[in-house]
């Protein structure tokens, strides 16, 4: 199980700023980060990592990371998140 200081440290650095981050990032840290296996839980960490620019035009589609294992997460994050 994940910690709850791991869990709340995630949460503050997901709350980027910028609205449509916050609410793709939040939720997932809330949701389906407890649920995910080690290295998709590194994979995340890392992708907090990307400047905000980026992952708004990941997560609006408007461009693919170049890093497919960045790129997987981000359509995790939105398969899971992203109303239907």
């Amino acid at each position: 199980m994940v910690e709850d200081v791991e869990l709340n440290r995630l949460y503050w650095h997901s709350r980027r700023g910028m609205l449509e981050l916050d609410v793709l990032l939040v939720t997932f840290v809330r949701e389906v980060y407890p649920h995910l296996n080690d290295v998709d839980r590194d994979l995340y960490r890392r992708l907090l990592t990307c400047e905000d620019q980026d992952m708004f035009g990941w997560f609006m589609q408007r461009a693919e990371s170049e890093d497919a294992e960045l790129q997987r997460m981000v359509r995790m994050i939105l398969d899971r998140v992203q109303p239907k």
